[in-house]
């Protein structure tokens, strides 16, 4: 375990690893657009290189209208790895990753330190 404060990355690593885990985490536009439209999301996370600025204004919309806090990523390439959009290969890196601009967390999972950053860092953006 990294020591020191966990960085915001990290930290939607391990919160979107336990939201699989708990069957907790909904993933693509689609699926993303579902979760927050029938207020289920606790939280969103999007990526900012998402080619479609339609599904950006969509998302950005339903989280306002229905107060789910969102964090947005750099790259969709990152943000399907974390989501368990790939094969981890052998040597445990992670292979025909599945570009992903939108997850949304239904189920926290288990709860750890990770979570602990997040929700301060969702509050240090307000």
């Amino acid at each position: 375990a990294p020591s020191g404060p966990m960085d915001i990355n990290t930290a939607i690593q391990e919160v979107l690893k336990q939201a699989l885990i708990a069957d907790g985490l909904a993933r693509g536009v689609r699926e993303a657009g579902k979760a927050l439209d029938k207020r289920q999301a606790l939280l969103c996370i999007m990526a900012e290189n998402c080619d479609e600025p339609m599904y950006k204004k969509l998302i950005t919309a339903l989280c306002m209208e229905h107060g789910i806090p969102l964090i947005k990523v750099d790259s969709n390439m990152k943000l399907g790895e974390w989501a368990g959009l790939c094969k981890i290969d052998r040597e445990g890196k992670a292979r025909k990753v599945v570009k992903c601009s939108a997850c949304v967390i239904r189920d926290w999972g288990k709860e750890g330190p990770a979570n602990d950053v997040l929700q301060e860092y969702l509050k240090s953006q307000k």
